[in-house]
């Protein structure tokens, strides 16, 4: 196959990288991703979700190995967020019945909000804005949640829940963090790294590159975490991001926050986020070596690729944001000045993170059908 289609927009290499596991340990410390792994996976339901090797794709690229670690079978919430939102709920609400809970959402952290508060018997009041979709917003609903549609975009959403939860003294389960909300985003946070505690027992070949999609970073952050703790040998971290809002790029580019417009939301719409998150921040802006930026035009083509096992010997369902990686992993192949920078070559042992199966059934059929 020939993947001359595969494209990024931008490419950035990080001048102030310099990776120290104790100061990452520092900023999401070592109990609490022990705490994240003994609650977790004492769950009902619980079990690693497997590592899949891209076999045929492996070739084709001439690496060592492609392994994707496939989210689409996390509990059945078909997503990684199942593993922050929920472990945040019950740490903050301490099994409390008489606690309601509360977040604005997207989509997958609303999710997993609304089933850690249903695990536990609580309520919980998830704010989204209008442009969510109707399949999103049922499957929180079917978990009882009480949905609230706020028009806007998600910063509307978020303001909405912030007031609400002042006045009817809710707890807010936000995975997003700043100055004066540290400790729940960090709770979240502890919960991905089971992904690379997983990892760390499922192959024995050492890791050499973890492309990450950023949105906010949470996820990113959590993982460099895990690799910290559990991994003896570092990897390159490669941050991916769509590049109608790429503020990870942006901030590590300028060394310092930096806030993105967008002015046209991305396909990717877990990513599509303007601003990074303070905790995430301090610890990806000097753990990362790399950014790349993508557009949107080849996520659906990717999708496809996996669900017909062009990729692998097995069919794979992902997700618009599932597609990243793979997208950005292949674009860097096909740039041999990028491919040298980052040493991808016949040693290399590349992880991706398949972050989401089909959690929004319609998107998913109405992008494979493209």
């Amino acid at each position: 196959m020939h993947y001359k289609k595969w494209k990024y927009s931008k490419f950035l290499s990080n001048k102030n990288y310099k990776f120290n596991r104790d100061n990452v340990l520092k900023y999401l410390p070592s109990s609490m991703l022990n705490d994240s792994y003994k609650t977790i996976s004492k769950w009902k339901g619980y079990s690693s979700t497997p590592l899949l090797s891209l076999s045929k794709l492996k070739q084709s690229l001439e690496l060592n190995n492609i392994f994707y670690k496939d989210e689409s079978k996390r509990f059945h919430l078909k997503s990684f967020k199942a593993l922050g939102g929920a472990y945040a709920v019950e740490k903050i609400s301490k099994r409390n019945k008489k606690i309601t809970v509360s977040s604005a959402t997207a989509g997958n952290h609303g999710r997993s909000v609304a089933w850690g508060a249903q695990r536990l018997g609580l309520k919980c009041k998830i704010f989204v804005s209008q442009y969510v979709s109707k399949s999103r917003i049922q499957h929180i609903k079917d978990l009882g949640a009480d949905v609230i549609i706020v028009k806007g975009k998600y910063d509307d959403s978020l303001r909405a829940c912030k007031k609400l939860s002042k006045k009817n003294n809710w707890k807010i389960i936000q995975d997003v963090s700043t100055k004066n909300y540290k400790f729940i985003p960090q709770l979240t946070m502890a919960g991905y790294s089971i992904m690379i505690k997983e990892i760390s027992s499922q192959t024995k070949k050492y890791i050499t590159h973890i492309f990450l999609q950023a949105g906010v970073g949470g996820m990113a952050a959590g993982i460099v975490a895990g690799v910290a703790k559990y991994f003896k040998r570092i990897p390159k971290f490669i941050i991916v991001e769509p590049d109608k809002a790429s503020c990870v790029f942006e901030s590590i580019k300028s060394s310092k926050i930096k806030k993105i417009h967008i002015k046209k939301e991305s396909l990717m719409g877990g990513m599509s986020c303007g601003e990074v998150s303070l905790v995430p921040w301090k610890i990806l802006k000097k753990s990362v070596g790399y950014c790349i930026s993508l557009p949107d035009n080849n996520v659906a083509r990717t999708m496809k690729l996996l669900a017909n096992a062009s990729f692998s010997s097995k069919k794979i369902i992902a997700g618009e944001n599932s597609a990243a990686g793979l997208i950005s992993l292949i674009a860097a192949c096909g740039d041999k000045k990028v491919k040298n920078s980052l040493k991808l070559d016949s040693n290399s042992n590349v992880l991706l993170i398949g972050c989401e199966g089909d959690t929004d059934i319609e998107m998913y059929q109405k992008l494979i059908n493209k």
